[in-house]
């Protein structure tokens, strides 16, 4: 696999990207959907609920932690997760800013 050379890519277009990489495989989709739905989970419940090995769901949430998307904290043995609401926001205004462009009136392709 080649060098993606995001240095050639503005901050916009890398940030993007990376929150599609978020969205891009089912499993972290399943993942928010249901931190949101629950408001905060433990990665035991995770488990349980989307029906994947621990350590699936385990490399899911670090790649969602690794993206800011969600937090977690240590209780006992274990580490509950949450929407990080501040990065959300971000990543919601980034996409929402990108999906509302609007393709030019006088289109050339047919």
């Amino acid at each position: 696999m080649g060098v993606t050379k995001s240095e050639i890519f503005t901050e916009q277009q890398n940030k993007i990207a990376l929150i599609a990489k978020a969205f891009g495989h089912p499993a972290r989709v399943a993942i928010l959907q249901h931190l949101f739905k629950m408001q905060t989970c433990i990665c035991g419940d995770l488990v349980n609920e989307i029906g994947l090995a621990q350590p699936t769901i385990s490399q899911h949430l670090k790649e969602l932690k690794n993206l800011g998307l969600i937090k977690g904290n240590v209780e006992g043995t274990s580490v509950c997760y949450c929407i990080n609401p501040d990065k959300w926001n971000e990543a919601l205004g980034t996409f929402k800013e990108f999906l509302e462009l609007q393709p030019a009136k006088q289109n050339q392709c047919k």
